[in-house]
Parts: structure tokens; sequence; C-alpha cells
């Protein structure tokens, strides 16, 4: 059941014009709404991308459906889709909320760590696993992420410790699949992190598992619960097209090591250690 919407926070950065709402569970929300500036489309990848990241054990926010009700909007008119000149309010419904992993009322999200510090991140590896997924989804953005201090043992294979440091949590999955324009395509550049430090660890193929026969033997039954649970109010028509991308992705999947390794042909080479 979706999460009713309880308080608007703040109008967040970026080209899909998402706001921090707080929802009656108590936790802070990242919201696109079905009349983002990008398209609807944006919704189903990140409904997806959340499904698919909880299979290879990628921190991602958790994704939730925030019901966005005539009352909520009614009282908080910051709620409005701008293209242009123009302005159009949002509609009550259900739109796509992702949950912000850290109260942020009292904790930092970082979107940039300097090099010094993005070394010591305890979790560095699962960008190896960020970028399996990216290939596998055709992310045609960077790889985006956000970085926040937390109890290490929750993010890594570390000995159980109350030590905290820096965690990187990936978010940000509109455009997978192409985005709206739901193609996968073979594009050595996309899904990369812009800070090529993290690929350093990077000698062959085995460096990306278990990441990698995660996503070559994802149960097919994983890509009918993406078509099972997604709202039809997103689809808006599109069911026919979200089947054929799904099996798509299917038979992509064994595709991955040839993907992977065309990254090594690019200008920059990200893996100058393999």
């Amino acid at each position: 059941m979706p999460l009713s919407a309880t308080a608007w926070v703040r109008k967040m950065r970026g080209g899909s014009q998402a706001h921090m709402i707080v929802a009656e569970d108590g936790h802070s929300y990242v919201v696109k709404c079905k009349q983002n500036a990008q398209h609807r489309r944006i919704l189903v990848n990140e409904w997806a991308a959340g499904i698919l990241l909880e299979h290879l054990g990628i921190p991602t926010a958790k994704p939730e459906i925030i019901l966005l009700n005539d009352e909520f909007l009614s009282a908080n008119s910051e709620l409005k889709v701008v293209t242009g000149s123009h302005e159009k309010p949002v509609l009550p419904g259900w739109h796509f909320g992702s949950r912000v992993p850290v109260d942020p009322s009292r904790f930092v999200l970082y979107d940039y760590l300097p090099d010094a510090l993005l070394s010591q991140v305890a979790n560095l590896r699962d960008f190896l696993g960020a970028l399996v997924f990216d290939k596998w989804v055709h992310n045609a953005d960077s790889r985006q992420c956000v970085f926040f201090r937390a109890q290490i043992r929750h993010y890594s294979d570390a000995p159980a410790t109350r030590k905290t440091g820096f965690v990187a949590m990936m978010m940000d999955h509109g455009y997978i699949f192409g985005g709206p324009e739901w193609k996968l395509e073979d594009t050595p550049v996309s899904g990369l992190y812009p800070r090529h430090l993290v690929y350093r660890e990077v000698r062959g193929l085995d460096s990306f598992q278990p990441w990698l026969d995660l996503a070559t033997n994802v149960p097919l039954s994983l890509l009918d619960t993406i078509g099972r649970s997604m709202p039809e109010w997103w689809l808006n028509g599109d069911r026919t097209e979200l089947d054929k991308l799904l099996e798509g992705l299917w038979r992509r999947r064994a595709r991955l090591p040839h993907l992977l390794e065309d990254m090594r042909n690019v200008r920059g080479n990200p893996f100058p250690n393999w």
C-alpha cells in the first residue's frame, strides 16, 4: 500500500524536479511525480531499479509509492512542474519515493568526497557491482550516488564493529533503460562513475563478482515481479512495451561480460590495472 505524504520539506535539484517529502511512516523521501519534466516512465525505471539492486545486494534508497492526495496538494502549492514559462499542478495519485537514508535534519548527505576520503569509503567495491547493474540495464546517465556517515558493519564485510565511516549509496536511476526511450543499447562509456579511483582494484572479470553471477543468473520470476508490481497509473498504457523491455533485459544478461570488457577500449580506460 502507498504511504501518504504528511509534510513538504523542499524542492530538490535536478531535471526531474523532485521534492523532499515526509510520509506517514516518519521517514523523508525524495519524490518524483508522474508529471515530472523528464517523463512518467522515469518512475517506472526507478521502481524497476530498486528491485534489481536489492537482488544484487547493492545499497540503494528504499523505493516506496507515495500518495499525494488533494488535501496535501492544496496545502502545498510548491508542488508543481515547471516547463519553460509554464507551470502545471501535480495531479493527485501515486508517485515514486526514494527513502532518504539518514534523517536530513540531523545528518549530512554528500554528493562529493575528495579523493583522500573517497578511497576510505567502507563499501567502495559496491561501485563495481553498480557498474555491472548499469551496463546490464543501459544506464544512459553517469553513476549517481550519495555519501554519509554510518556504522560500516551495515555496509561492508568488515567484522562486527561499532566503528563509523563514510559509506556510499547508489541513487537516481531514472535514466536506466536509456531513460524514457526504453532502449537497451551498447554504449561503453555510459554508467561510469566520473571518479575512476573507485575502479582501481579491477584486475579482470572476476573483480565484478559476485554481482556478475547474480545478474547473469537472475531468476525470471524477479522480472515478473517488476511487471506485476508496477502501478498501472505510471504505465499509462505502456504495459506491452514494458513486457518487451523486460524480455530484452532477460536476454541481455548473458552479454554482460562482453559489455564490461568493451569498456577497456574507451579513451581513458577506467580500468588501468586490467
